[in-house]
């Protein structure tokens, strides 16, 4: 748990995916269409990848990938974010967190 707060709180957006996963590959490109660049962890990819999977399922992500975190705070999965983003939230979540600059 600790990791993930760690690696969460380097970026303004933080992505936790699998290289794999249809619904990740769409959360990465919404963001980079926004003009943000997030720091994306693969889940697959990562010797600790496991680990960190198990973490982001405690704290209430399932499936755990993608998880989506905006200045340090967990936000959700696809179905939250797309959320927020069909809502006009999203914006101002980047805005606040210093992702976006308009």
């Amino acid at each position: 748990m600790d990791r993930v707060a760690k690696l969460a709180s380097q970026k303004a957006v933080v992505i936790f995916s699998k290289s794999s996963c249809g619904m990740c590959h769409a959360i990465k490109r919404l963001f980079y269409e926004q003009g943000v660049g997030p720091a994306i962890y693969e889940l697959d990819e990562d010797a600790r990848g496991k680990e960190i999977e198990w973490a982001l399922m405690r704290l209430g992500c399932n499936p755990a990938v993608p998880a989506v975190f905006v200045g340090g705070k967990f936000v959700g999965s696809a179905n939250t974010v797309m959320t927020l983003h069909l809502n006009g939230s999203l914006k101002k979540m980047l805005r606040d967190a210093g992702a976006l600059w308009l």
